[in-house]
């Protein structure tokens, strides 16, 4: 993992000062690796708040992002069921660690819908 968590804040930082940025979930380490969900300790959480799904598309498949992507299966196991999910949030909302466990249950009890969505079926924000 040291190969993983060596690039943590190189990334973090690409994510602070990429356009459409809004918030990252961290603790004080300045990342998120270290926060304990449940009892799973091979859980590594990620969560961030972005401007737009253009956004953080462009950040996580156009930047030094995508390697970690393109590698993540030398550090992680391949999921069995959906690992991740989007959604919209309010724009002065910060989201909570178990909120977004919620979206993930959901996700994966009910697929993509407008509640918590994948970037390849998403869902356009709610009226405001």
């Amino acid at each position: 993992m040291a190969a993983f968590t060596g690039q943590l804040d190189a990334i973090n930082a690409l994510a602070d000062n990429s356009p459409g940025f809004v918030w990252r979930l961290q603790s004080e380490s300045g990342n998120a690796a270290d926060i304990q969900v449940g009892d799973n300790d091979k859980l590594i959480v990620n969560m961030s708040v972005w401007e737009s799904l253009a956004s953080l598309n462009a950040y996580v498949y156009k930047t030094g992002h995508r390697d970690v992507m393109v590698n993540r299966r030398q550090w992680f196991e391949r999921p069995e069921k959906p690992f991740q999910t989007l959604w919209w949030v309010n724009p002065k909302h910060t989201p909570t660690l178990e909120e977004g466990m919620a979206r993930l249950a959901l996700i994966r009890a009910k697929g993509p819908t407008p509640e918590a969505f994948t970037f390849k079926a998403n869902f356009p924000p709610p009226n405001r």
